[in-house]
């Protein structure tokens, strides 16, 4: 089965007084990539995350995302009784200070002493030794729905890549065919290219003309590159037939592809070969952007 790189999945679940949303996204990338984003307090989370996402994928820039929030009372603010000693006591040094210098101040107010950093702090819930087990439950699940998607786009892609390959298999039935009338107009502007030479210089080395010739069909041959086209569109169906992570492979195949179209186009010297080398070359370039989406 050929996967897409890009996909999307998310889950929530709830244990107890704590719930959770996980969200799962993958896009394009050379290789894999994990970014994860998880709150602190699930020790071992992290890696056990990692790990499943590891073995599932082989490609892509993926972020895993985990908000985590409990619905319990004690969660509420706390007063820390020893911050709460050092404020007042640092509170009470300052207006005796100012006392001696005969200077007055206000008295600080509840909000003041409040608003100290450190005098009251968010409740740390005890840990819960059955919720990472939920969590890593409810991921496998979340991934499963992630790599279904994957596969979902995989699909389409496959199909699309097989349209292009057929495309392209078309275009070079057709140079091909376009080949013997194309080399009937070459033989004719040589002649005529001859023969206004030949009408103006001296007698021209027969054996000498011939090699000339010779060089010259051999450099616009385009056998060569027709043959390759064709090589490269076998290859690229065994590849969609066998399956699995074949972006890389398919993603190198289309330079081939390029490569050859473009040789074809330079050595063309036909305007309808020439045409056909460009349609190839946009083809191509679908292709090679339809590929880019593959693990």
């Amino acid at each position: 089965m050929i996967r897409s790189m890009t996909a999307f999945a998310s889950r929530s679940g709830s244990l107890g007084p704590a719930g959770w949303t996980w969200d799962l996204r993958g896009v394009n990338g050379r290789g894999l990539d994990l970014r994860l984003r998880l709150p602190e307090g699930q020790e071992g989370l992290e890696a056990a995350a990692r790990a499943r996402l590891a073995a599932a994928l082989s490609r892509g820039n993926v972020t895993l995302t985990l908000k985590l929030a409990r619905s319990d009372a004690a969660q509420g603010p706390v007063l820390d009784d020893d911050e709460l000693a050092r404020v007042l006591a640092a509170l009470d040094a300052v207006q005796s200070r100012a006392v001696d210098m005969g200077v007055t101040l206000g008295q600080p107010t509840a909000a003041d002493v409040l608003a100290h950093r450190g005098v009251l702090t968010q409740a740390r819930p005890e840990a819960d030794p059955e919720l990472s087990p939920a969590l890593l439950a409810d991921l496998d699940a979340l991934i499963a729905e992630f790599d279904a998607m994957r596969a979902a786009e995989g699909a389409a892609l496959a199909s699309a890549l097989t349209t292009r390959i057929d495309e392209i298999a078309a275009l070079v039935d057709r140079a091909e065919a376009r080949l013997p009338n194309r080399a009937e107009q070459t033989r004719a502007a040589l002649r005529r290219a001859l023969d206004a030479i030949t009408a103006e210089a001296a007698p021209v080395d027969e054996d000498r003309l011939a090699r000339e010739l010779a060089l010259l069909a051999v450099k616009a041959d385009v056998t060569e590159e027709l043959d390759r086209l064709r090589a490269h569109v076998q290859a690229a169906r065994d590849l969609l037939g066998q399956g699995g992570a074949v972006g890389r492979r398919l993603d190198f195949l289309t330079q081939e592809f390029n490569r050859e179209a473009n040789t074809l186009c330079s050595k063309a010297q036909d305007t309808a070969l020439t045409r056909i080398g460009l349609d190839l070359k946009a083809v191509i370039d679908q292709m090679r952007e339809q590929t880019q989406n593959l693990e």
